[in-house]
């Protein structure tokens, strides 16, 4: 059966995690025997020219435009949705109920963040989103679990596939510069906690030499538009107060997939030092767990559920003295935080992730053609 697949989400060329993860999957299943198109979603600021595969944008700014979007959707066998509350137009991104509801396919809605602690519009918004989708997927068991024990949904439709990775095999130690670094990488804004990892990195300058500590990306484009570059601003100040600046090396532009390989294998540690206790999903730890690389996370569920079996480190969340600890640790004892074989989590590849949504794509239209032989 060869499926035509509508996906509704931000795209290149906007610069986001979602983004990026919609590219990825778009780039498995809109190949070979497999046919489909993009419907972007786009905001204030968007670079509005349509990308390779996008077949209609659905501007934020324009009143009614979940209308053309699932006109556009209707076009395909499948609809997958990539779900994030502040990508869509109205309170809670509601409008993406509209668009829902005026669909003639099947709907595969992706989950991207289930929040512990809604407010009661987060909340509604995403039980009417579960309930009018056909399927729901949640990219790990702790997002699945926080979706069934909080909201009241329908659990026969909930599925967990993993987030997809692109494996790349790290350098060995040795072929590594003999100074240790540090890596944090990923769009940056309030929250990322990088000021903990600079107060981690005052408290390793005994060791000999002492690492350093490269924050790579972009700031995200929504808090450049609330506050330019506050932040960015506010971890230089922090660095050279603590007198680690010259440790430290911001990359602020974009990476393409061939430098982001070529940075990631060159990481001792990748630090991610989050502030928030709700990230359900991180593309960037899957990343790092891939490549076989160390990583040294707080305590956000999917480090917790990712790094349970021993392939890093977790750290109470705001805790410098913690994170360095960490680091220390895994500075010493590399081999006991990292995978023996980094090519061992095949289901993580992004073929392995496509197919999922394939079967689950293909059992969804078998159910929705008995349906129609019914009646």
């Amino acid at each position: 059966m060869i499926i035509n697949y509508g996906m509704l989400s931000t795209h290149p060329p906007t610069r986001c995690g979602l983004a990026t993860f919609n590219s990825a999957l778009a780039d498995e299943l809109i190949v070979g025997a497999r046919s489909g198109g993009v419907v972007r979603v786009t905001s204030s600021g968007d670079d509005e020219r349509p990308g390779p595969g996008v077949v209609h944008t659905w501007s934020g700014g324009a009143a009614g435009g979940w209308q053309g979007g699932a006109d556009a959707l209707n076009a395909f066998d499948v609809a997958v949705i990539q779900h994030e509350y502040g990508i869509y137009p109205g309170v809670d991104g509601a409008e993406v109920l509209q668009l829902l509801n005026r669909l003639t396919v099947p709907s595969i809605v992706v989950l991207h963040t289930v929040l512990a602690q809604p407010s009661s519009g987060q909340k509604a918004v995403l039980e009417q989103v579960v309930s009018a989708a056909d399927a729901v997927v949640t990219m790990t068991a702790s997002g699945r679990d926080r979706l069934l024990l909080g909201y009241h949904v329908d659990a026969a439709k909930v599925s967990v596939i993993p987030h997809g990775v692109t494996v790349q095999a790290a350098d060995p130690p040795s072929a590594r510069a003999r100074r240790s670094h540090l890596l944090t990488w990923g769009l940056l804004g309030p929250g990322k906690g990088i000021e903990w990892t600079l107060r981690a990195l005052a408290r390793l300058r005994d060791l000999d030499p002492a690492p350093r500590y490269t924050i790579a990306g972009q700031t995200h484009p929504r808090v450049v538009e609330r506050e330019g570059e506050a932040y960015r601003d506010r971890l230089h100040r922090l660095g050279a107060l603590l007198g680690v600046a010259h440790a430290v090396t911001y990359r602020a532009n974009f990476h393409d997939r061939a430098a982001l390989n070529t940075l990631i294998a060159s990481a001792d540690v990748v630090v991610l030092p989050y502030d928030s206790r709700e990230q359900v999903t991180s593309g960037v730890l899957i990343e790092a767990v891939a490549a076989g690389i160390p990583v040294v996370a707080t305590a956000f569920p999917h480090a917790v559920e990712l790094l349970s079996d021993g392939v890093g480190v977790i750290v109470p969340h705001m805790d410098s003295a913690a994170l360095a600890a960490a680091i220390r640790l895994v500075l010493k004892r590399p081999d006991a935080h990292t995978r023996a074989d980094p090519s061992t989590p095949s289901t993580l590849r992004w073929p392995a992730v496509a197919d999922h949504y394939e079967a689950l794509a293909q059992r969804l239209i078998r159910a929705s053609s008995a349906t129609v032989d019914a009646t």
